[in-house]
């Protein structure tokens, strides 16, 4: 079982070492956009969410 363990740990290392991981810059982009995509997302469902509490409000 240990022996499973530790393969188990050096393997994971030995493929963290090839990852690509982004430069700060691209980082920096990234998050920026998954930012602004949330806030667009979250007006989107806020604009959606008033539409049909009005629709809803003067039906019922």
């Amino acid at each position: 079982m240990k022996q499973n363990i530790g393969n188990f740990v050096r393997e994971v290392g030995n493929e963290m070492k090839k990852v690509s991981w982004p430069n700060k810059d691209q980082l920096q982009e990234s998050t920026i956009i998954t930012i602004v995509t949330c806030v667009i997302i979250m007006v989107f469902v806020y604009v959606i969410d008033i539409a049909f509490t009005k629709l809803f409000t003067t039906i019922f």
